[in-house]
């Protein structure tokens, strides 16, 4: 609603800063109800699935919706969500009840907010992705080299600081455990490839071939074919073959997608632009629910919460990190409209990135494979 009566640009990054905290609280506390609820096996992968299908539709309905009301008022994009919002927080506190361990707990049995690890470790995650945007624009800018200095410094801190915490942001070990680390590296290639593609993707639709947001988005509602794959066939296929299995045919989608793009020009239409948008529904229908099922697969229970946390910082981390490095591709140092080679120019960013996800979901299925005939053996 902030954002909606907005009349500086400080105000939207203001905006974006509690966005974004807020989902650091929801994602994973959600994540976990979900890890908890349900015993490892089909009916988690299931509702993984589901929870997943629901997740990525908001990225996609997000798009369509976005421009539907941004062709009314620009302000209804923040005002429409803050409605929702209210809705949610009113159905949520009436139905999903209160854990009764926690309610039984003492203050002291409870865990403890590690604040001085969480805003040490968003520094350091921002004083990357200025470094990047700063030798970006300008290479010989002192600043860039000492953003990613101050980085690195940050790091250190951070994890001193979750060494000494008596309740860590990050409990050691965690990180490395099962296939988390796995997962959260594809997540993180993977979403910070699909938002620098998407935003490349819209920017050359509407400046380039003069496309109203309504039509932006009604294209990009094509990739609504994840609905009707991800709660019915992503399950049965998980069943059969595995997370890792389904979640490599994802990343192949998708990069075959990505690079399907790399061929549109100046009088492209959107039947040239439909088979990326088809694949990248099928991409999110594969990957985000076996992904997520994926990364608590050989994580204690009780660090599932956790294990979610890693996974969705590694999504905003990638989301930003993507669209910093394909704007400045983008841009390439000319402060004029970008012209039909920019544009083709930072299609290669998400491409290249959904091509290391990919390499490294492979590298992922023939571990699980190896792994799997050893323990047959």
């Amino acid at each position: 609603a902030l954002g909606g009566v907005a009349q500086d640009s400080w105000v939207l990054i203001l905006v974006r800063f509690i966005t974004g905290a807020t989902a650091g609280f929801m994602t994973p506390a959600g994540f976990s109800l979900l890890t908890t609820t349900f015993p490892e096996g089909p009916l988690r992968n299931k509702a993984l699935a589901i929870y997943g299908a629901i997740g990525a539709s908001g990225f996609l309905l997000g798009v369509v919706v976005g421009g539907v009301l941004t062709s009314l008022d620009w302000r209804l994009v923040f005002f429409a969500p803050a409605a929702l919002a209210l809705g949610f927080l009113v159905v949520g506190w009436a139905f999903i009840a209160r854990d009764p361990s926690r309610d039984k707990a003492s203050t002291n049995q409870r865990g403890q907010f590690d604040l001085a690890g969480g805003l040490t470790l968003t520094a350091a995650m921002v004083s990357v992705v200025f470094g990047i945007v700063t030798v970006g624009e300008n290479a010989s800018n002192p600043f860039g080299p000492i953003a990613f200095g101050v980085a690195a410094i940050l790091a250190g801190v951070f994890a001193v600081i979750e060494r000494r915490a008596s309740d860590p942001l990050i409990p050691a070990g965690v990180v490395t455990r099962g296939l988390l680390p796995w997962a959260s590296s594809i997540g993180l290639l993977f979403i910070g490839a699909f938002f620098a593609w998407q935003f490349v993707l819209t920017l050359y639709l509407q400046e380039l071939l003069g496309w109203t947001p309504l039509q932006t988005g009604l294209a990009f509602s094509a990739m609504g074919i994840e609905l009707l794959i991800a709660p019915f066939l992503t399950p049965r296929l998980v069943e059969r073959f595995g997370n890792a299995a389904v979640m490599v045919t994802g990343l192949g989608a998708v990069a075959v997608g990505f690079a399907l793009t790399l061929r549109l020009d100046a009088t492209s239409g959107f039947f040239d632009l439909l088979p990326s948008l088809l694949l990248l529904g099928v991409a999110f229908a594969f990957i985000y629910g076996p992904l997520t099922a994926a990364a608590v697969e050989g994580v204690d229970e009780s660090e599932h919460g956790v294990a979610g946390g890693i996974v969705y910082t590694g999504f905003q981390f990638g989301a930003a990190l993507g669209v910093s490095a394909v704007t400045i591709v983008l841009v390439g140092g000319d402060p004029g409209p970008a012209q039909l080679e920019d544009y083709q120019r930072a299609l290669i960013v998400p491409s290249a990135a959904a091509g290391l996800a990919l390499l490294i979901g492979l590298l992922l299925s023939v571990r699980q494979r190896t792994r799997s005939i050893q323990v047959a053996d």
